[in-house]
């Protein structure tokens, strides 16, 4: 099975940016070989794909450091280009965090969060669910059911069917075939190459490297280093275009592979602290997929269909979210003669009168297509248009404009 499937947290250390940038592209492969400095053996990318699929580690800690610099705008409400130290999420776009982890087995994790106003962890020991705050001292226990995904109760012999969860659509194949049939795939969008060797948390490793094809992205390249023994992934870098150094990087700066001691995943709460024992029982596995299919059924509702222009790098995402937006920024409808609902007080503020500061506060821009306030970083910019369409790419903004004309 896949070392993705069994170790989650090697997923999540990708940046959710990078993962899209990386969607948006195609996968990690091509057929360049390898042009490793010694003493790595030369290894084509499709070998190192192979070599990906098919990692198997018992034990893992270390320390992993995300660092941002996207080049946002500094935005009333959000921390948008602000106090890196915030612990508002948004500041995940900004600065440098960082993160240690231990993994013993699917049933065996922890993560920990650093901050400079504590730390949060995360500890899954069995069927146990620990979350932990140091800055509050308080603590969230819950038990794992046996009907959920990766409980120790339950069989993973279906999270061992090869190739499961990096390319379940060819899961059948052997991976040098899988590796192959990916190659295909991506080779109109992205060009996938090797750049010899580099040192990642004392470690070797081998560098992919992923560079657009198509025209108009603002992503110059994603690269991925992969450990060369243990073939996991220890770095990962998004470069703009036109810039040195990455907007986004996610690595190791430590790193061993020894399975962690038991105790690391024996949580106990400490004196003093507030501990909240979450109810396990639940909805069945069958009612928890129709509640996120009637969420997501709703939100595409408000969004409307996504309308899709253009292809790999420079894809264009254009959605009718007018409704939704007018509630959100307290923007009032057409007035409605039903409507007995008093005024409300002067000193009242909007619900959403936060998103309408954001937006006053980004930009206006017109064109053929309308006019609008547009948010733009090194990777990515954002249109939303005063009728309420959202237009958002990996592009510069003149291709959000002729999505918005289309």
């Amino acid at each position: 099975m896949s070392i993705f499937n069994r170790v989650p947290i090697l997923r999540w250390i990708v940046p959710a940016a990078a993962t899209a940038l990386v969607i948006g592209g195609g996968a990690l492969v091509a057929n360049s070989p390898a042009d490793a400095s010694p003493p790595l053996a030369p290894r084509s990318a499709a070998q190192l794909l192979v070599d990906i699929q098919q990692a198997s580690v018992t034990g893992l800690s270390g320390t992993v450091v995300q660092s941002s610099d996207l080049g946002l705008p500094t935005l009333p409400g959000l921390g948008l280009g602000g106090d890196p130290g915030s612990a508002n999420l948004t500041s995940l776009l900004a600065g440098t965090h960082t993160l240690r982890l231990w993994y013993a087995g699917p049933h065996q994790l922890r993560v920990a969060v650093l901050g400079s106003l504590g730390e949060s962890d995360v500890i899954r020991n069995g069927n146990d669910l620990w979350t932990w705050s140091s800055k509050d001292n308080t603590a969230t226990h819950r038990t794992l059911s046996s009907d959920e995904p990766g409980s120790s109760e339950k069989s993973d012999s279906t999270d061992r069917q090869p190739g499961s969860g990096v390319l379940p659509a060819i899961s059948g194949m052997t991976p040098q075939q899988a590796a192959d049939a990916a190659l295909a795939a991506i080779s109109p969008s992205t060009k996938v190459t090797t750049d010899g060797s580099a040192e990642v948390a004392g470690r070797s490793a081998y560098e992919l490297v992923l560079t657009p094809k198509t025209a108009g992205s603002l992503v110059a390249q994603v690269r991925i280093a992969v450990d060369a023994t243990e073939h996991i992934p220890l770095r990962v870098q998004v470069f703009a275009t036109g810039q040195p150094t990455p907007a986004i990087q996610v690595a190791f700066s430590a790193v061993d592979f020894n399975r962690p001691d038991a105790a690391q995943f024996a949580f106990n709460p400490p004196p003093g602290a507030t501990v909240t024992e979450q109810d396990s029982s639940k909805p069945s596995a069958a009612d928890r997929a129709k509640e996120r299919k009637a969420a997501t059924s709703k939100a595409a509702g408000e969004l409307g269909a996504p309308k899709i222009v253009g292809s790999g790098w420079s894809t264009v995402l254009v959605m009718d979210a007018s409704s939704g937006l007018g509630a959100l920024t307290g923007r009032p409808g057409p007035a409605k003669s039903s409507d007995a609902s008093p005024s409300p007080s002067p000193t009242a503020q909007p619900p959403g009168a936060a998103l309408g500061g954001i937006l006053t506060a980004l930009p206006k821009v017109s064109g053929s297509w309308g006019s609008g306030h547009l948010l733009r970083s090194k990777l990515f910019s954002a249109v939303i248009t005063d009728n309420g369409k959202i237009a958002v790419g990996a592009v510069a903004p003149d291709l959000l404009y002729t999505a918005l004309s289309q």
